[in-house]
Order: C-alpha cells, then sequence, then structure tokens
C-alpha cells in the first residue's frame, strides 16, 4: 500500500494551480486531483488496505485535500487574470456580451381557431360552455336519441372507462365523442332562452391518418328558445360562414341524418382557394363541407324534460381541426400533433 504525505500532495496542488494559465489546465487538474480515477479517489481505494489505527488519518488526509482542490478550483475559475487570457484564445466565455432572448411563445393553430371560431358566436351573444371530457353513457348517446343498436355506441367507436350499477340510466363512464353530450348538461342545468357554443376535445378509437386522430377538438352550438325556426340555423351559419372564410363565399345546406336534430343538414362552402372553379383542396368539387346542424329533436327535449312542444331550438357542430387544414391549406392532420415547431411558427 503506498504511503501518503498529505502536507506535499497539498502544497503540489497548490503549485500546479500557480502555473494555470487557461481554462483547459483547469479542467485538467480537475481530473488529475479529483476524476474518477484521480488522486483522491485512489487515496479512497486505499483505505481497503489500510489498517484500522491508519484508515482515519487517510481519511481526514484525503478529505483535507480534496477541501483544498476544490478551493484552488473556485479561485481560479473566477480569477480576473485567468479570464482575460482566456478571451484572447477565445475559450471563456464573455459575460459582458449581450443575451439571447427567449423566443415569446404564441397560441397553438389549434387553439387559434377554436378561439376565432368562439368569439364570433359570443359576439352573436353566445355563452361559452365547457363541458367534462370523461361523459356518462346517458349523456353521451341515450339523451340524444343515440339507439342501443346504433354503431357509435360499439366498444370499437368509443373508449368506455368503466361499468356502474347496470339499474341507473348511467349505465357506463366514457370518453366524450363528440361535444353534443354538453347540450344535455346546459339544458339540464339551464331554462330557455339558451344560446351557447361549447369547444373541446373528444375522443374515437380511430387508427391515425391523414385524415383521422384518436383525439381531436369540436365546437358544437345550441340555441333553445319558444320560437326558434330553420331560417334561424341558416341565417346564423350564413353569418359565421361569410365572418370566418369571406363575404364571397358561397354556401349551400344539403339534407342529412343525425339522431339529435330532425331535420338535419350539412353545410358546404364554395372552396375559398379557387372560388368554386376545383381545385386539389377542394378535390375538384368546387365545395367544402365544413359542418353538420339541424333543428334539435323532440326527442332530446323530452330526455331533459322540457315541456312537449313549448321549445324549439337548432344545434351544429363543426371539427376544428377540419376547419383549420382547409382555411390555411393544411394537408395532414397529424401536423397538429407532432410539436414540430417549423410548422407551428408559420401561424
Amino acid at each position: 500500500m503506498p504511503s501518503w504525505n498529505f502536507e506535499q500532495l497539498i502544497d503540489q496542488a497548490k503549485k500546479d494551480f500557480a502555473s494555470v494559465a487557461s481554462s483547459s489546465d483547469i479542467e485538467d487538474l480537475r481530473v488529475k486531483y479529483l476524476g474518477r480515477k484521480g488522486l483522491v479517489a485512489q487515496i479512497y481505494d486505499s483505505l481497503a488496505q489500510a489498517s484500522p489505527e491508519e484508515k482515519p488519518l487517510i481519511g481526514k488526509g484525503a478529505n483535507d485535500l480534496k477541501k483544498n482542490v476544490s478551493e484552488l478550483l473556485d479561485q481560479k475559475k473566477g480569477s480576473p487574470s485567468l479570464s482575460a487570457a482566456a478571451k484572447k484564445d477565445g475559450s471563456c466565455f464573455d459575460i459582458t456580451l449581450p443575451g439571447v432572448a427567449p423566443a415569446p411563445g404564441h397560441r397553438h393553430i389549434l387553439s387559434q381557431t377554436m378561439n376565432d371560431i368562439c368569439g364570433l358566436f359570443e359576439r352573436l351573444g353566445f355563452a361559452i360552455f365547457e363541458g367534462p371530457e370523461i361523459e356518462t353513457e346517458f349523456n353521451n348517446f341515450t339523451a340524444l336519441n343515440i339507439p342501443v343498436d346504433h354503431p357509435s355506441r360499439d366498444a370499437f367507436d368509443t373508449f368506455y372507462l368503466k361499468e356502474r350499477d347496470l339499474s341507473t340510466k348511467d349505465r357506463y363512464l366514457l370518453l366524450r365523442s363528440h361535444t353534443s353530450p354538453a347540450q344535455i348538461r346546459v339544458m339540464q342545468a339551464f331554462k330557455p332562452p339558451l344560446a351557447v357554443v361549447v369547444p373541446g376535445k373528444v375522443y374515437r378509437p380511430d387508427a391515425m391518418d391523414a385524415s383521422h386522430s384518436f383525439m381531436f377538438h369540436q365546437v358544437e352550438g345550441l340555441v333553445v328558445d319558444e320560437d326558434v325556426k330553420l331560417a334561424d340555423l341558416k341565417g346564423l351559419l350564413t353569418n359565421f360562414c361569410k365572418k370566418f372564410f369571406g363575404e364571397n363565399i358561397k354556401m349551400r345546406f344539403r339534407p342529412h341524418f343525425f339522431p339529435f336534430t330532425e331535420p338535419s343538414a350539412e353545410v358546404d362552402i364554395s372552396c375559398y382557394i379557387c372560388g368554386g372553379k376545383g381545385c386539389s383542396v377542394c378535390g375538384r368539387k368546387g365545395w367544402l363541407e365544413i359542418l353538420g346542424c339541424g333543428m334539435v329533436h323532440p326527442k332530446v327535449f323530452e330526455a331533459v324534460k322540457y315541456p312537449n312542444g313549448k321549445y324549439t331550438g337548432l344545434a351544429f357542430g363543426m371539427g376544428v381541426e377540419r376547419i383549420a387544414m382547409l382555411k390555411h391549406g393544411i394537408n395532414d392532420i397529424r401536423l397538429f400533433y407532432e410539436n414540430d415547431m417549423r410548422f407551428l411558427k408559420q401561424f
């Protein structure tokens, strides 16, 4: 076992640090004395071979050496003479240089789109309501007039979470597959007249591809009063589309089917890229499908215990990703979720 003269080792360390000329010399000395295979580590390793009487002396000496070397390191790192020498060879950062300001963040393109949609309806007198993402089977399906044998209630099309008491109407908990359950919550909590928009995430077990995602965003709208007509629905959506996509667009309402509205329609706008002539964005058709809508089905009013025949209402819903893709010419929904700053900084 080697014998250690700690006074001599400390003196040698002081001489070594006194001759330091650059930051690289400091690093070399740090490795020499305090590195994983440095002198202090070797001394600690030698304790295994030392006698019981020697161990306390060697341990104290090693600790003193380590303390002295650490102090010498700190002194040299802050030495003005070293800083001046380091500046000459470019090996040290100049603290007088101006800092690099962090890049300011901004809202995600989907948040921007959702806020723009909701903002337009807010200016028309709508309130914003946010329902929970975990819903009951009753709110998500039954109260919306979606029958038990409807394909959307199958486990392949819905994320079911947990089964509850079979004697209750809320048999299952699930991740909501659309924002329409919020309609039920609003009507159960408030009496007409009502005008709300509901933004938020929805979930469906779809395979990821250029146009599908297992999680996406919707904005739902609901108006209920004593004399709401289909003309109100057309006027409302026409106003929204022209404000959002431009005054020059044309619109068409095509008959469709939704269980919770009757009559129901799909809304198309003329392609704002080609003016309806046909291009790659609209699939050469000249039209872009943007949302679904209709008059609230009487069965929905019955489910929330509204008086029979007293109220009428309109409802509509749109996919935020689809709106953003159409407006900005984005061809792959996955781009929204990849966190690629080259993409996100464009918006």
